[in-house]
């Protein structure tokens, strides 16, 4: 085994913790939901503020603008 066979086979192994570790989180994450379900609330909506609080301010304001335009546009109020 050459020396950059060696540190493939180790950025390989480190890719299979972490992604380990992400699917470690990624449970922890749903249970969190589940938990929150269990105490009365909406998980789809509870994922879909976690998605705006990461937005920039601008880009969510523009984003619910447009959405206001289409929705009046349709009708819907």
């Amino acid at each position: 085994m050459s020396v950059s066979d060696e540190q493939l086979r180790l950025f390989i192994e480190r890719i299979e913790r972490l992604e380990e570790e992400k699917k470690g989180i990624g449970d922890d994450v749903n249970d969190v939901y589940s938990e929150a379900k269990s105490q009365g609330y909406d998980p789809k909506i509870m994922r879909q503020i976690v998605r705006l609080r990461k937005m920039p301010v601008h880009d969510r304001k523009e984003m619910e603008a447009i959405l206001d335009v289409y929705k009046s546009a349709l009708g819907i109020a």
